[in-house]
């Protein structure tokens, strides 16, 4: 699916994606795919992003978030 990060913080590591069907969707740090693993993983808000969808107890995450370009 694909969205627009609402708030990142990058001090706590976690923060929150629009998705395209206007849900909001908890995102941590551990969830963006970087191309190195030595790339610091952290979101902007308002950048565009396409993630996966992963069923918890705590609610609908966003997993493997992947930022796309403008």
């Amino acid at each position: 699916m694909k969205g627009t990060v609402k708030w990142f913080d990058d001090a706590k590591g976690f923060g929150f994606i629009t998705g395209e069907d206007g849900q909001e969707y908890f995102t941590h740090w551990k969830s963006i795919v970087t191309s190195s693993e030595r790339e610091r993983k952290f979101l902007v808000a308002d950048e565009n992003v396409e993630f996966d969808q992963l069923e918890t107890n705590k609610g609908t995450q966003a997993i493997n978030v992947v930022r796309l370009m403008k």
